[in-house]
């Protein structure tokens, strides 16, 4: 994974009123595979340490909007940051 945008680091970090740093993201996203992307239980389970990570609540029905969204856009396993976006807007 390259580096995380200051700007998206500043913005979940605000959103959530922690302080979450970049090394934090760089280790969880690398544990994300291609398959994660394609397979709903990893992609949920990731989900789930992201909220984790954030100390940010999801509700079951946000992670079933976040599953659809990505299976729906093929996005890119490699992009935690567009995922990590995704989470927040809920």
């Amino acid at each position: 994974m390259g580096k995380v945008s200051k700007d998206a680091l500043n913005a979940i970090n605000k959103k959530t009123g922690k302080n979450i740093t970049e090394g934090a993201v760089k280790k969880l996203a690398g544990t994300v595979k291609p398959s994660t992307m394609q397979n709903e239980a990893e992609l949920r389970k990731l989900i789930k340490q992201v909220s984790s990570m954030a100390k940010v609540p999801v509700t079951e029905s946000t992670v079933n909007e976040i599953v659809a969204a990505v299976k729906k856009s093929g996005m890119n396993p490699s992009n935690m940051e567009a995922l990590m976006k995704m989470m927040l807007k809920k």
